[in-house]
């Protein structure tokens, strides 16, 4: 095995280990940099930074995270594929195995120091389903600057600005952020529009890369992460929002200030102007380090799984509940409205959390708007779907343009649900074939729920969760997909992989038409590339089997992108894969991770799909670029009804 040995002996004194829930690492403390901070909604992110560098690192908490983390990885779909280079997607190699020795030996100031290093590399993989998240630290302190910045197309040269709208959208933060400039005398309205030149001694395209490269992470597509450093519009919550971007809004305080040389809107001369940060603080409440502790940091009843077979009854859960996801994870970054006059001013079809639907002034276009395949109701979203084509078709639409920009993924049988509806039943099967990697802990705990007939209510790996390859029929509860495994040889390491097998969506709880319910040529997506997980699957079904056209705005002038984010299959919770290792009985086996001590997750691609066009190679892998790119314009940019005119 190549997990990372981790032997260790807790601590005897609960009160100096913080991963206890009821212990504290500061019960007294004269200096109490979060007491000094406590209560506040914005803070200077020096004053973050020292409330969160005021933990001490532990030892015992590093072996305990490294060791859960090494072993999860085994059971990860794309590790031996960062051995070396992805150059089509500006992916550098990473040896994952080689850098946990590394943090493992490191010596580190603080356990954010450590956390931060963990969660860089595996934010560094670009793989959003993958990630080390820990609640002590991330997303607890936000910064915001007051100058989001966009890459625009005027007068034919494209070069980068800060967003147009900023006195708007900056605005809606409310006076508690705002005032905190007019006290240091900052003027941020007056960057509105600037065209932005340099960003702290870099060209600001340069900037943007190296954001884009060491900050933004989730999608392996380096023009796809360019997206991600700009602001940009997005369905949250129901409601639409724009994004700060990575530049802008980055997850943790570990900067102060930006600097830019800009040239003013409507001026001529170019200036350096430090724009400052301002940290908003998403925690749960506290008063001092202890309490922040315990209200962010020590583990709590969702931390860890639980053994379903013992919990009784109550754990059986429902369909809807068991349906395989695929999606970034869930994130508290703030959400800011979208400036009103930026809002569609079209009659909605039909508006949910997760879709927005409108037919365009020509009165032959519709717009389906798909901000997200995780809506609050699974059911509903079909209805809706079924609900806004029916009203298409009565009103005579006759073609239909698909808006996937921020669309994070969600439901995989969502995904497979709208090509399905889109497609018609006669075209056959509307997803991908998937496998899970053949590690010797995936064998135990499929062995196990074989032998002792687990059902598909209680665990993921059994059988009767899945398809047979070529088919939509459940496979029986003793058929072992992963005896024999398939053995490949990824960039000279041999990779051992499941049989192949299908999801089990169907049925759904509307009716599918047999046939398209317009003519496919006449079906467009569009979007920012920023699409991930089952977004990326629905997108590159639509692609490689339908030729269907594929519009990409935004990015850097001369770079390709590809239409999708990271297209894994299938992403699991820590709380998912722990609960899998219990219920199978495994959870004393060697192979298997121990209980988080701090409030944590570590979520991993878990499954693999393959592509149509390919069948040896993940989509997540395979390169595929839109037909059509354009640039951000000051009309289109922040205005998704303008967009889709143009479109």
């Amino acid at each position: 095995m190549r997990s990372i040995s981790t032997s260790f002996a807790l601590l005897a004194a609960a009160s100096v280990l913080p991963g206890c829930v009821t212990a504290s690492p500061f019960d007294s403390r004269e200096d109490d940099p979060c007491a000094t901070i406590a209560g506040q909604t914005y803070v200077t992110p020096a004053d973050a930074r020292a409330c969160l560098s005021s933990f001490p690192f532990n030892e015992t908490l590093r072996q305990n995270a490294l060791d859960v983390v090494s072993k999860v990885f085994d059971l990860y779909t794309f590790e031996d594929y960062y051995l070396a280079p992805v150059p089509e997607f500006g992916q550098p190699a990473v040896n994952i195995r080689d850098e946990l020795a590394r943090i493992n030996s490191t010596g580190y100031a603080s356990d954010y120091a450590f956390n931060k290093d963990l969660f860089n590399l595996v934010r560094g993989l670009n793989d959003g389903h993958t990630g080390w998240y820990s609640y002590c630290y991330w997303e607890t302190f936000q910064n915001l600057l007051p100058a989001p910045i966009i890459s625009l197309e005027v007068d034919g040269i494209q070069d980068v600005y800060v967003v147009p709208d900023l006195v708007e959208f900056v605005s809606l933060l409310g006076t508690n952020y705002t005032s905190y400039y007019d006290s240091i005398g900052f003027d941020w309205a007056r960057l509105a529009g600037a065209r932005v030149l340099s960003i702290d001694g870099m060209s600001a395209y340069d900037y943007v890369d190296h954001i884009a490269d060491t900050v933004s992470g989730n999608y392996l597509d380096h023009g796809v992460r360019v997206n991600s450093v700009f602001s940009s519009y997005r369905i949250n919550g129901g409601n639409y929002t724009q994004r700060f971007g990575d530049v802008a809004g980055p997850v943790f305080p570990d900067l102060d200030n930006l600097t830019m040389e800009v040239i003013l809107a409507n001026g001529t001369d170019s200036e350096t102007v430090v724009v400052p940060y301002l940290a908003t603080y998403l925690g749960g409440p506290f008063t001092d380090a202890a309490s922040y502790w315990a209200s962010n940091c020590a583990p709590n009843n969702e931390t860890n799984g639980v053994d379903y077979l013992t919990q009784g009854s109550d754990v059986v859960q429902s369909r809807e509940a068991r349906q395989p996801r695929a999606a970034l994870a869930a994130s508290k970054s703030l959400g800011v409205g979208i400036p009103s006059e930026f809002v569609p001013n079209l009659t909605a079809i039909d508006g949910g959390d997760a879709l927005w639907s409108y037919i365009l002034p020509d009165n032959k276009t519709g717009v389906m708007f798909v901000g997200s395949f995780e809506p609050e109701d699974y059911y509903a979203f079909q209805s809706q779907v079924a609900g806004v084509i029916s009203a298409f078709q009565q009103a005579g639409v006759t073609q239909l343009l698909i808006d996937l920009t921020n669309n994070g993924g969600g439901y995989v049988c969502l995904g497979q649900f709208l090509h399905s509806y889109l497609a018609g039943t006669n075209f056959g099967f509307p997803g991908f074939s998937t496998s899970v990697r053949a590690n010797p802990l995936a064998q135990k705990i499929l062995a196990s729920d074989i032998a002792n007939d687990i059902e598909d209510v209680y665990a993921i790996y059994t059988p009767d969760e899945w398809a047979y390859p070529g088919n939509d029929s459940v496979q029986s509860n003793s058929y072992n997909y992963l005896t024999p495994n398939v053995t490949k040889n990824i960039n000279g390491v041999d990779y051992y992989e499941s049989q192949r097998f299908y999801d089990v969506c169907t049925p759904f709880n509307v009716t599918i038409p047999e046939e398209p319910p317009f003519d496919l040529s006449k079906v467009a997506i569009v979007g920012n590339g920023d699409c991930a997980s089952t977004c990326a699957q629905f997108s590159t079904v639509m692609y490689e089997r339908h030729n269907t056209t594929i519009a990409i705005f935004g990015g850097k002038p001369n770079e390709t992108m590809q239409f999708k984010g990271m297209a894994g299959a299938q992403v699991l919770e820590w709380f998912d894969i722990d609960s899998e290792i219990k219920t199978a009985g495994l959870k004393d086996d060697s192979l298997a991770p121990p209980d988080l001590l701090v409030n944590a997750d570590f979520r991993h691609n878990w499954r693999a799909a393959y592509s149509w066009d390919d069948n040896e190679t993940p989509i997540a892998y395979y390169s595929e670029l839109p037909q059509l790119r354009f640039p951000y314009t000051p009309d289109t940019y922040m205005n998704p009804q303008a967009l889709w005119v143009f479109a």
